[in-house]
């Protein structure tokens, strides 16, 4: 048996006590209870004897980004839903934003208060080295990677400016599509399928092809819906 907090970490391995005395004066094992303490943070964390099964938070759980950028310009949408747990919590979360005067668009998936931290960390990377989209988002993943804080970060990117279109990861990934087509986030499998069919059969400009993509996901994705935020580059 063990103790669980939060999500499921194990802390320490529970006692086991004996009382002085049985039924019949002879000693008896039983598992003792531990009350919650307050940890360095200021926060209670409460500890379970529970077998094993621990205590288990609920997700939250969000999104879809999708991201296309052609020679007739680019254009990156996301979804509004934010789900916890099975509950829908919000449905016009704004998942994009602009950076670096508007010249360069993000959108992110995963934990809101991690994706805001990382992308006042990028427009800081994009302000070092004068707008340059690829050496600040290498120099982000470094940092994301190497720094014991930011390994943290739960949190995926997309970021988006006339001339390129890349993914950053917290496992040091920077990415670069081939056929210029992003998606992210629990609906971002539909999302870049119904993109690339678009782009292969249509001619309709990346906005359009990103709405459409987005609804599709939509439809498909429970935790994606369809109140749609699309940003153009032109």
């Amino acid at each position: 048996i063990q103790f669980y907090a939060g999500g499921g970490r194990v802390l320490h391995p529970i006692r086991r006590f004996r009382r002085p005395t049985g039924a019949r004066g002879r000693p008896a094992d039983y598992h003792g209870t531990v009350p919650t303490r307050v940890g360095a943070g200021g926060a209670a964390h409460r500890f379970f004897a529970d077998g094993g099964k621990g205590f288990d938070v609920p997700r939250m759980r969000a999104t879809t980004i999708l991201a296309v950028r052609t020679p007739a310009g680019a254009a990156i949408g996301g979804d509004g839903q934010v789900t916890l747990g099975q509950v829908v919590m919000k449905h016009d979360a704004k998942k994009i934003r602009r950076l670096y005067d508007g010249k360069v668009v993000a959108g992110f998936a995963g934990a809101a208060a991690d994706a805001f931290s990382l992308l006042e960390r990028f427009e800081a990377k994009l302000r070092d080295h004068q707008g340059a989209v690829p050496r600040a988002a290498a120099e982000l993943a470094k940092e994301w990677r190497t720094d014991r804080v930011l390994r943290r970060l739960e949190a995926m990117l997309i970021v988006l400016d006339k001339d390129n279109l890349l993914l950053l990861s917290g496992t040091g990934d920077v990415i670069q599509p081939t056929d210029n087509v992003l998606a992210i986030g629990s609906g971002g499998p539909f999302a870049l399928a119904a993109a690339r069919a678009l782009l292969a059969h249509t001619a309709l400009p990346p906005a359009a092809v990103v709405r459409a993509g987005l609804e599709i996901a939509g439809d498909l994705c429970v935790y994606t819906n369809r109140q749609i935020e699309v940003v153009e580059l032109s």
